[in-house]
């Protein structure tokens, strides 16, 4: 129900997105207002997709197996961008923005009706799934506590720490992240002096490399998982991609070979995607039943970081150089590894 909800909520605030009133009808003062108030609405309907897709894998995935899926979810993301940063401009080039809002907007609608009509949130009322499949899924996974004492579980998820520590690793991760969605073309183009087009091509090049990356993290999480149990077969990928992601970060900021400093940049996004299924398995293996809340403060923490880098990276800019503030998501990510450390995914916040 809430994934079918957020689709046709999504498609219905496209649609409004597009029937903003203009000039001929409105001040600017009421035009920006409509506009910030309709974006804002589809940023918090949006948003809860990926604590929701939490409730799912936790459902129809056994432990140590839940990364890969979590992994691909982020590959789809990734892969959404790079196919919307050239087809976008050149629709509304073509019919307009408004018209290409409209155009865009019944894939919501599409979505919910396959999702309504194929998903189940048991495995077991799946007409698809056998007996084999069941007990796989069920085999291994902790069963469900209904008879609770206090606190509730949003409480039990806000106090816990293996959660809190994971969420900031996780909002230092999406420092860098967010650098290169919002500043990575800009900072191609104006600092280090690249066409357009080659820049347009180089950043689609950087988003396929995320997607290889998230793809490759999930599966080599859960295959250490299953080796070295949960503990240190989370961690070793959050680690690992979040180090060499802010080594390879920094090194392409400062060098002074641009051909050399793209491939840096495009490796740093790569391992920094590297950590997306890590990152999500194991907030749904400390969460447990209520990985749908733990996952929604890790979504939180991570926009709250995309904001504050919004503002950060300019400033470093302004302040001293691009160099430096690009650079500056570097430290980010080792911090994120060095809070990774004191993670345990091997001790969920509700046992019997």
């Amino acid at each position: 129900r809430a994934l079918t909800a957020i689709g046709i909520l999504w498609a219905i605030l496209t649609i409004l997105t597009a029937w903003v009133p203009g000039q001929e009808t409105a001040s600017t003062l009421i035009i920006l207002g409509t506009l910030i108030a309709v974006r804002f609405l589809v940023g918090a309907v949006h948003a809860p997709i990926f604590p929701v897709q939490n409730c799912v894998f936790v459902r129809w995935f056994p432990p140590g197996r839940q990364a890969l899926p979590l992994g691909l979810s982020s590959t789809g993301l990734t892969l959404g961008i790079v196919a919307s940063a050239p087809l976008l401009p050149w629709m509304i080039i073509t019919w307009g923005w408004r018209i290409s809002f409209m155009v865009i907007a019944p894939l919501g609608f599409i979505f919910a009706a396959l999702w309504w009509w194929y998903s189940k949130d048991d495995p077991a009322e799946h007409p698809s799934i056998n007996q084999a499949e069941l007990d796989l899924i069920k085999g291994e996974r902790a069963p469900v506590i209904k008879d609770l004492p206090p606190p509730p579980g949003w409480i039990r998820v806000l106090k816990n720490r293996d959660v809190l520590l994971l969420m900031l690793s996780y909002s230092c991760m999406n420092f860098v992240f967010y650098e290169v969605f919002s500043w990575f073309y800009f900072y191609l183009v104006e600092h280090r002096g690249f066409d357009e087009g080659v820049a347009g091509w180089v950043t689609s090049s950087q988003w396929l490399a995320g997607a290889a990356g998230a793809a490759l993290g999930g599966w080599i999480c859960d295959r250490l998982c299953r080796k070295w149990g949960l503990r240190w077969g989370c961690r070793w990928p959050i680690i690992g991609g979040m180090v060499l992601s802010g080594i390879l970060l920094i090194w392409g900021a400062f060098t002074q070979n641009p051909a050399l400093a793209v491939t840096m940049l495009a490796l740093c996004f790569f391992f920094n995607q590297l950590t997306e299924g890590a990152y999500w398995g194991t907030s749904i293996a400390i969460g447990g039943q209520f990985a749908g809340t733990a996952g929604g403060l890790l979504n939180t923490g991570a926009n709250i970081m995309g904001a504050l880098g919004a503002i950060l990276v300019p400033l470093f800019a302004k302040s001293f150089d691009w160099t430096i503030a690009i650079a500056s998501g570097g430290v980010f990510a080792l911090i994120g590894a060095v809070l990774m450390l004191f993670v345990r995914a091997d001790r969920p916040l509700v046992t019997e």
